[in-house]
């Protein structure tokens, strides 16, 4: 079977391109990888097309608006998840204007279409007596508590991504002096993580339980009953758990592993440390990532401060509020102003 201009581009972008010659990491490969199964899917199921019968030419800004509201109507996906599938549609057409340059409109058109607004919520995190409570729930008499109380509390204190931590290596954790974890994020960049005392001490008492036998090699830091790293998903399943036992106190409906990463950047940030610290520490590119934590936090003082300091300021009425004609005002302003 003839394969088709956008079979190449696509086989091209994920095997080549993206892996070795952008050097993305192996998660951003595998979202972006998502949309295209999607898109694949809305050929088939909306336009009855196979995906071997696909070509560049029908890819334009009519049809990518189509199927980003396909997206949101017909898989119930948020307007920040459509958002993202189009910056995935985006970066492969910038790819593909230089390799295929027969339809350069086309694809001008569909990087130039703007992501959906959307109400940004305020970003979840736990306040210090909730993540206590959290670690309360997990039975350390127990070697199964004990493992998952250590995975709770280093997936705090480090601030980590889920894969982050689950891509830990025995070899990756330093419990002497400076006691550090390296973690190794997007891109396949590593950084190293202090830890405090406390975290080191349970981290010890796990690994001489978990880890007696083991040499510091590839060995996962965090396995399940097969010895086999623990995924993303039963890392979550792990904090929905002791979420659930912490019910109605804990919502475990918001409890994921990223709120416990917004936490531990929310806490550094009440505690003084500099905004510069707190962006290595969580391995951002952009210290405007960032920043982020800081306008949440300024917002909820302002909120906080509305509530709690009275207000003293005599209630005004401006002129334009007792002239129901906002037209002579203006006239009578003019006449007193000039």
């Amino acid at each position: 079977m003839k394969k088709t201009d956008f079979t190449k581009a696509v086989t091209e972008y994920f095997a080549s391109y993206l892996p070795i010659t952008c050097g993305v990491s192996h998660n951003t490969c595998e979202s972006y990888r998502d949309t295209f199964r999607l898109l694949l899917q809305y050929f088939h199921e909306e336009k009855g097309i196979t995906a071997n019968s696909i070509d560049l030419k029908l890819m334009d800004l009519k049809l990518i608006s189509d199927f980003l509201d396909w997206l949101e109507t017909k898989r119930n996906v948020s307007v920040s998840t459509r958002n993202q599938r189009l910056a995935a549609l985006k970066a492969f057409f910038r790819y593909v204007q230089y390799r295929y340059p027969e339809y350069m409109e086309n694809y001008i058109n569909i990087m130039n279409l703007r992501p959906k607004k959307h109400e940004k919520t305020l970003i979840p995190f736990l306040k210090e007596d909730e993540i206590k409570l959290l670690f309360e729930q997990a039975d350390t008499t127990t070697t199964r508590g004990l493992r998952d109380l250590a995975l709770m509390v280093l997936l705090y204190d480090s601030g980590a991504r889920v894969q982050e931590l689950a891509d830990l290596r025995l070899k990756d954790i330093r419990l002497t002096h400076p006691a550090t974890v390296i973690l190794t994020g997007k891109g396949n960049k590593a950084r190293q993580v202090p830890l405090m005392k406390d975290t080191c001490k349970l981290m010890d008492q796990y690994i001489r339980t978990f880890h007696v036998k083991d040499s510091p090699g590839e060995t996962p830091l965090f396995f399940n009953s097969d010895r086999k790293a623990l995924s993303r998903f039963g890392i979550t399943y792990i904090l929905k758990k002791y979420a659930e036992k912490a019910a109605p106190a804990l919502d475990p409906k918001q409890i994921t592993p990223h709120v416990f990463r917004h936490t531990k950047a929310m806490h550094l940030l009440r505690a003084g440390v500099n905004m510069v610290y707190i962006r290595d520490f969580l391995g951002h590119a952009d210290i405007s990532t960032t920043e982020v934590y800081a306008r949440i936090d300024a917002e909820m003082k302002r909120k906080v401060f509305e509530k709690s300091v009275p207000n003293y300021t005599p209630e005004t009425v401006m002129p334009w509020e007792e002239d129901e004609d906002l037209l002579q005002w203006l006239n009578n302003f003019a006449k007193r102003t000039f």
